[in-house]
Formats: C-alpha cells, structure tokens, sequence
C-alpha cells in the first residue's frame, strides 16, 4: 500500500486500529514511534546493484494504556514527515516489536490497517541456477520412466 492510500484512509476512520498477519489485534494504545523514508542500496548474489525505498512505519506498544492514536493525529504526523522529511508516495512498510522487530507489508481491510507478511527471496535466480519452479509430474509419468528406464531393453544396466 502506498502511502497516499493510508492517508486516504485515515480521512475516514474514526479509530485506527492495526491487526498482525495472524489476525491478532495490535493493542489499542499502540503508539507510531516512528514514520521515515528508508533507502536501501545494495549488490544481490547475481552482482546486480539495486536501490529500494520505502516509507517506514514502526509501531510500539507501550506501558500507557491511557492514550489512544487517533487516525487524525497519524495524518499529522505523515503531512509533517512529507513536508520536513521530503517522503515520497512510496511503498509503506511496517515495524513492529514480536520475539524481535518485524518487518510487514501494509494492507487496509473492514476498515483497519492489516500488517501482512514479507518474504525474503534471492533477486538473481538467473545466476544462481536456482530453477523458477519445480517441474510437476504425474505419479504415473514418474512410474513411465522408471519402467522404460529400468527395463531389460532400456539399455541402462
């Protein structure tokens, strides 16, 4: 989700409510610690330079369950990283504190934020020899070849 979609729909929320990927709800007075524009700049295993930004959301649970973020005061808070920050319209991801801080796409449903999952993934498949997929067969095509492979005919002993 990009960045103007959250603000889009904090226009319309009158509470903002977070939820993690296993549908448990981040508690209520959650506090956003943080809102930045992250730049990545690195080399993947295939030698290829690549660059990757996005804007970072870390949320925090803390011992103040007296105090609510109102979606208002996150709106605030983004329009103030935009203009002092510079932020860009970019790709919002989300950190968040489990066994150790988590990083999580940013999806919006029934009317809360959803943290959805991220998967780590080798970028240059190409040059590793990692295949795309693994090619499917039928139990009866395995036992075809076998058969041919193992046959007094085939050839192979």
């Amino acid at each position: 989700m990009k960045l103007s979609e959250v603000k889009a729909h904090l226009q319309n929320l009158e509470q903002l409510d977070f939820y993690l990927p296993n549908s448990q709800k981040v508690e209520s007075h959650f506090h956003v610690t943080e809102v930045g524009q992250i730049s990545k700049h690195f080399i993947d295993c295939g030698g290829v330079v690549r660059k990757e930004n996005v804007v970072n959301f870390q949320l925090w649970s803390a011992d103040d369950v007296d105090h609510r973020l109102e979606p208002k005061k996150l709106m605030n808070i983004i329009e103030l990283s935009e203009k002092v920050l510079g932020i860009q319209d970019l790709e919002v991801e989300v950190e968040y504190q489990a066994e150790t801080i988590g990083k999580y796409g940013l999806d919006f449903q029934n009317n809360h934020f959803v943290l959805t999952m991220k998967q780590t993934d080798c970028l240059a498949k190409d040059n590793c020899g990692i295949p795309a997929q693994k090619p499917k067969m039928k139990l009866s095509e395995l036992q075809e070849n076998m058969n041919a492979c193992c046959s007094p005919e085939s050839g192979c002993c």
